[in-house]
């Protein structure tokens, strides 16, 4: 080698040292979700290097299992090979232990100091737990070594239940995409699988004594496209688990600690088997497995006796598959209408003394007979029934355990009824709900908006519980309904970020909770997401543009943020924000027309926008007073939203751009700050009726000019809505001859009684309404 040559050598050396990847890099044990307790110790720091060794009890089965997946984690997150041996204690190794003691089996320790690592669990459980949070602990990038700090990390769960839930009935999933799904769980410290296996759209469970309900009930013709557009795709849809795939895909969960609770959804949802054993219906069919979403009248027919001969043998087989100690029996969506013409259902509740009883009705009755069949079956099986909060109507089964899907309100009963309660309710953990308020810029999912901030910010225990009562809340879930999710890379898309933002809400306590800390550990675990090809939902990184009212200055204030504190241009007049010279430094004042336009520019040179146009009329920004309080889950900004400059492009009715009341009406009284001349107010409202969101009944337009004594200016009346209306967006308009006032008080009707045509009719429906506009 030339003198020259040792010389560019020599530099070559010098810069690879001084190379970030060569460099040691820093593991930190801030993880999602949060542990208890993360301590700095001075007891040195260890190097982690291909030298390292991973040692686990010999003859330890789990512990070795564990062992190797921390094995492949480090391999796969940094690209050390590290050897995996059976021996106790070796210096310089990551020692697995489960024999700590604690009376949360899922605890564990991780003691770290110069010579060793120790991740110790108060069961292998525990262990396992431990090595997820070391492998979520170390910097994501190839490296030569990683330097992990002396600490000592203490930790256990909240919940003994932490569930998350995936519909394989209304899209299909392959056996290697639950598995794939399976490993996304374990990732989020989630150890309960509710596998929702059959319902109309489909039954995807292979039954040995039925074996109709795969060859037939199993496949679809074809599938509505969206939501219920009336166009069908002409595709032939389908597929099921063998018993040989069910127990191959058990096994496979049970080695992650995650245990497996199968749903077969009775007495509604049944349209699929039906299509292969007609006589279980009321009508006897024939029935086609279902191409549409929604809610079917086609029901087991309770007053059959060959219905519990069905139940009881589909049951014994899901026992023998399923080891859990919960087996879902579903009971909720069941329409009674063909109960109530069914003879020999009539004729059941007769010779069952099943008749009303003043609190529910002969058919609930009926129902909570079926689900108390199913129970006392799984309780002589050696198994507890889990049901959704309908289960409660016409009497709870005695030792059922309650999922609140509806609100928290079926839990409360629930647990105010002695039995246990997994919450799960829709406005905060059903993830097919949208993540984006512009549905175009992510795939199709439900019409309602859930953000990750909003599920973070879920108190799971309702403070209306004793102490003694709060005990039966042992967990919370999130479910995942595929009716919009045609294969797994949406899957994935609608439950990553949110996982992450459940995982906490299940694991950690409240007192630890803070958004802004968790968005620093987001931006570090979605590393975590690109290493294994997630494809998570980068809505995260959008721009987000918050506007409200402010009466006095008469401007509507902009307020522009992102996750992670990127640097954010913009524009007023609809051009390229991320080429304006305008930065963002403190909220925005607008006063007239604009079309608001916000980029955040990035290091990495990745730019993301977003965007709102902003209209002025005569009262906006003008104080909004409400007689007449909305629903208190669509509230959002209150009366100053009304009058915001906003318009709603879309019937995302829980996007926030709405407010709903619901048996109440919006009355309100907006102040225009001096006698104005008014001839002309428009009010927009969104219509989704499967949702239960319709039309105004009448608009009424009042004005003042002390603010005490109104007169009418304007109404109109609308008329019951048809179940052939569309869904959209509905503008109200009342014109009248030029006018003085000051306060105009303005009152939207809501539908009080929703049509006989639809599935909950007689119920009162909601109202939606957007800007109130003044000219």
């Amino acid at each position: 080698m030339t003198f020259t040559s040792k010389i560019f050598a020599l530099f070559a050396f010098f810069a690879l040292l001084a190379s970030p990847r060569a460099q040691a890099q820093s593991a930190d044990f801030h993880v999602i979700p949060l542990p208890k307790d993360v301590k700095s110790t001075q007891a040195g720091s260890f190097q982690l290097d291909r030298t390292t060794l991973i040692c686990y009890p010999a003859g330890d089965k789990q512990l070795k299992r564990t062992a190797e997946w921390l094995a492949e984690y480090i391999s796969e997150i940094t690209g050390l090979k590290l050897t995996v041996v059976n021996q106790t204690m070796q210096r310089h190794c990551i020692r697995l232990s489960s024999a700590m003691r604690h009376e949360n089996p899922e605890a564990y320790n991780i003691r770290v100091n110069s010579e060793i690592i120790l991740i110790d669990g108060a069961s292998a459980a525990g262990t396992f737990y431990g090595v997820q949070t070391f492998r979520k602990a170390l910097p994501v990038g190839a490296a030569q070594s990683v330097r992990i700090p002396g600490t000592e990390v203490k930790d256990w769960p909240r919940f003994s239940y932490r569930g998350a839930h995936l519909d394989v009935a209304r899209h299909f999933m392959t056996a290697d995409s639950v598995k794939r799904f399976i490993d996304i769980l374990a990732l989020h410290n989630i150890n309960r699988f509710h596998w929702h296996l059959t319902d109309d759209q489909g039954w995807r469970i292979e039954i040995k004594k039925y074996p109709l309900l795969t060859k037939i009930g199993a496949w679809r013709d074809q599938t509505v496209i969206g939501h219920n557009s009336g166009k069908y795709d002409g595709t032939r849809h389908g597929g099921f688990y063998s018993q040989k795939e069910i127990k191959d895909i058990v096994k496979y969960a049970a080695e992650r600690h995650i245990t497996i609770i199968p749903e077969i959804d009775m007495p509604g949802h049944m349209q699929a088997a039906l299509a292969g054993y007609p006589e279980l219906g009321c009508t006897g069919g024939p029935y086609k497995v279902w191409q549409m979403w929604g809610v079917t009248d086609s029901v087991l027919c309770a007053g059959n006796e060959k219905t519990y001969e069905f139940i009881d043998n589909v049951l014994d087989e899901v026992v023998k598959l399923f080891p859990s100690e919960y087996i879902h029996v579903g009971g909720d969506e069941c329409p009674k209408t063909e109960w109530a013409k069914c003879a020999r259902c009539q004729a059941f509740i007769k010779a069952n003394h099943l008749e009303a009883d003043g609190k529910h009705t002969a058919e609930e009755r009926l129902q909570s007979y079926l689900i108390r069949h199913a129970e006392a079956h799984l309780n002589k099986l050696g198994r507890q029934m889990i049901g959704w909060d309908e289960t409660l109507e016409g009497g709870l089964a005695p030792n059922a355990t309650v999922m609140s899907w509806r609100g928290e309100k079926g839990g409360i009963e629930a647990a105010q009824q002695g039995h246990d309660v997994i919450m799960t309710p829709t406005n905060y953990c059903y993830f097919d709900y949208c993540q984006a308020t512009d549905y175009t810029k992510e795939p199709c999912g439900a019409s309602s908006y859930l953000p990750i901030e909003r599920v973070y910010s879920y108190d799971v225990m309702p403070e209306d519980l004793t102490a003694e009562q709060q005990k039966h809340i042992i967990g919370v879930q999130a479910n995942c309904w595929t009716e919009y999710m045609r294969n797994f890379r949406e899957v994935e898309y609608m439950i990553m970020p949110r996982y992450a933002a459940l995982s906490e809400i299940q694991w950690s306590n409240p007192e630890q909770k803070n958004w802004d800390d968790f968005a620093v550990r987001l931006g570090r675990y979605t590393d975590l997401y690109r290493k294994y090809n997630y494809n998570f939902a980068r809505t995260i990184y959008g721009v987000k543009i918050d506007l409200s009212s402010d009466a006095k200055k008469r401007a509507v204030i902009a307020t522009l943020s992102t996750i992670d504190d990127a640097p954010l241009h913009y524009s007023l007049d609809g051009s390229d924000p991320a080429k304006s010279p305008l930065i963002y430094s403190s909220p925005i004042e607008l006063r007239t027309d604009c079309e608001l336009r916000a980029a955040a520019v990035r290091k990495s040179g990745e730019v993301t926008t977003s965007s709102a146009t902003v209209s002025f009329n005569k009262a906006t920004a003008c104080p909004v007073t409400l007689l007449q309080k909305p629903n208190t889950a669509y509230t959002y900004g209150g009366g100053p939203m009304l009058t915001d400059g906003i318009r709603a492009t879309d019937t995302n009715f829980s996007s926030g751009k709405w407010m709903g009341f619901s048996q109440n009406d919006l009355e309100a009284i907006i102040d225009l700050g001096e006698a104005t001349s008014v001839s002309r107010v428009s009010v927009n409202t969104c219509v989704g009726k499967g949702a239960w969101v319709f039309d105004a009944r009448g608009f009424e337009v009042e004005g003042s000019l002390d603010g005490q004594n109104f007169s009418p200016i304007a109404s109109e009346s609308y008329p019951e809505m048809k179940e052939s209306d569309p869904d959209k967006i509905y503008t109200h308009t009342l014109s009248f001859d030029a006018t003085s006032v000051r306060y105009l008080k303005v009152k939207v009707i809501s539908e009080r009684c929703m049509p006989k045509w639809h599935g909950s009719a007689g119920k009162a429906g909601f109202v939606f309404v957007d800007e109130i506009a003044v000219f």
